[in-house]
Formats: C-alpha cells, structure tokens, sequence
C-alpha cells in the first residue's frame, strides 16, 4: 500500500487558507521590530503623567471657554485636571472624565436600553396577538367544517 494511501487530501481553498496564513504570519514576524524600535524613542516628547509618578494639583473640573478653544486636553473630554509630575516637578494639564459626566452617560444608556426593551416589548405583544388570532382561525376552520 503505498504511503498515504489512505489519508485525504485537503482542498484546494485550503492550500490556499493555509498558504496566506502563513504569509500572514511572516510578515507580522517582519513587522515586530519596527514597533520595538517605535517603542525606544525618546520619550521627551510625551507627558511626563505617561512616564512618571504624578500628583493631582488640582480635580477634575469643566473647561473654560478659553481653556476648550486653546488647549487640546480639552477637546476630548471637556474636562481637566492640572498635574504635578513627581521626578520632572513640571505642571501640566491632563484630560480627565468626571464623576457627574460619567453619572448623564450612565443614565442616557440606561433610558436606551429601556426604551429598546420597551419597543421589543411591544413588538412581542403585537406578534403574539397576531398568532393568537390565527390559532383561532384555524380552530374556528375545524369546527366549522366538521
């Protein structure tokens, strides 16, 4: 019995799924040093917040007018708090999410997932009143026929 005689041979579409994986695989393997050397820039550029210890100056509070037109840590958020970095001593600004913010958008998903369930609801009563008067039918069919 010659070798692999008894043995099936995969697809054609699976030679194929199995060669671009590979290939796949290759080139994410030629990739990964390119992010290492990324990662090995310096770091002068960055917040001092991302590469040391920090202290909150002052909480979290609302933008100003002024503050949201001309600083970018604004733009996200709405919401600032000023930081003092620990090694470095520098002030600086960093965005942060406050509680009261946190409180609307919790309170807004809450509202839509309730109106979802509602419109479901709904949506389940109207099908089955539907198929309750079907049913109906159906009996009223039998009898009328016997």
């Amino acid at each position: 019995m010659p070798t692999g005689a008894g043995r099936r041979s995969l697809p054609q579409g699976s030679h194929l799924c199995w060669l671009l994986c590979a290939f796949t695989l290759r080139l994410c393997q030629a990739e990964a040093p390119v992010r290492a050397e990324k990662l090995s820039v310096s770091t002068s550029n960055l917040p001092c917040w991302l590469v040391e210890e920090f202290v909150v100056a002052e909480e979290c509070a609302p933008c100003s007018n002024f503050q949201a037109k001309t600083t970018p840590e604004c733009g996200s958020t709405g919401y600032v708090e000023k930081i003092t970095c620990s090694s470095s001593k520098r002030n600086e600004l960093k965005s942060c999410r406050s509680a009261l913010m946190e409180q609307h958008l919790f309170w807004k998903f809450e509202g839509a997932v309730v109106g979802v369930a509602l419109v479901f609801a709904c949506l389940v009563i109207v099908r089955q009143r539907q198929l309750d008067r079907k049913a109906l039918e159906k009996v009223r069919k039998q009898i009328e026929s016997i």
